[in-house]
This record gives structure tokens, sequence and C-alpha cells, in this order.
């Protein structure tokens, strides 16, 4: 046990590098985000993330917006804690019966032009959940949805890729 510990605590802590997305991708992506947005609202986005039941995986991709290596405050996307500041709404995993009316109440709360999109493959079509007996649906089946962002997490670069597209597809909509 004493050899064990000693071991533990001479040893070097074992951890992964940062996530290579390629700073020279991620700036391209948050500067072509943060001008979109900037032309069609003519201020920062604000988002408001809502899981709806999900495991977990893809709310630990969208907090990782917020660390050091993403920080997508500096292209001009905030988080905000009440859906009455949100432009957009990120939802994720599948939507359950105790979910179902919090979410119809998030989404009355969020003032027009309101966007939602469902992230992950859970909140797109139920993924491993599909059958439950505890879940509603997907995400469209509850409110409607602009734009779906998968993969079961997607990268954090894919979610600002997404919000581009999202961006983009309010453009051409005005």
């Amino acid at each position: 046990m004493r050899t064990l510990l000693l071991k533990s605590l001479f040893a070097r802590p074992v951890t992964i590098g940062a996530p290579a997305p390629g700073d020279a991708a991620l700036a391209e992506v948050g500067r072509t985000l943060e001008q979109r947005v900037r032309h069609l609202l003519g201020r920062s986005m604000t988002i408001r993330e809502v899981d709806a039941g999900s495991c977990n995986g893809c709310e630990l991709e969208i907090h990782a917006l917020n660390n050091a290596v993403y920080d997508v405050e500096r292209f001009g996307l905030r988080f905000a804690a009440s859906p009455r500041h949100a432009d957009v709404l990120l939802v994720t995993g599948p939507v359950t019966h105790n979910m179902k009316v919090a979410l119809e109440r998030t989404y009355a709360a969020t003032p027009d032009p309101k966007w939602v999109v469902a992230v992950g493959d859970c909140a797109a079509g139920c993924g491993v959940f599909e059958g439950s007996y505890a879940v509603v649906g997907a995400v469209d089946k509850v409110i409607p949805v602009d734009l779906h962002i998968v993969g079961c997490p997607p990268r954090p670069i894919d979610l600002l890729r997404g919000l581009t597209a999202l961006v983009d597809q309010a453009t051409s909509r005005r």
C-alpha cells in the first residue's frame, strides 16, 4: 500500500492535450460567424442551452465553447441564464415527459425573433433513447426546430459551423 501511495505522489499527472481544431480554422469560423451575426442582429447573439433529458455529452461540448481553447465570447456569442434574453435555444437530448412542459415554457418565454437548434443525435431523432417509455420524442415533436446539428456529441467546432449555417439560413429568409 505504501509503495502504491508513494508512486502516485511522485507520478506526473496524466492529461490529455488540448483539442486541435486548428487555430486558423477556429479563427476563420469564428470571424465569419461574428460578421454574419452582427449583420443579422446588429449586436451579439445570446444563447440559452436547454437540456431536455440527455446524457450530458452534448452539454460538455457546449460548455467547451466557453473554455480557453474556443472562447466564443471573442466572436460575439454569449450564453444567458434566462430565455428572456436569448436569441437561440440550443436544445440537447430527447424530450422526456418530465421536460416537455418546461421546454414549451422556455420556448414561449424566448422573445421573437428566436431560433431553435437541436444539438446531437438524440435531439434530432432520439438516438439510443428511441422507444423509451420516458421519452416524448425528438425536439421537433414538441417545439419547431430551425436547425439540427448531428453528432454524438458534436464537436465544438461543428457547433460553431452549425450556428453559422443558422445565421445564413435566417439571413436568406429576410
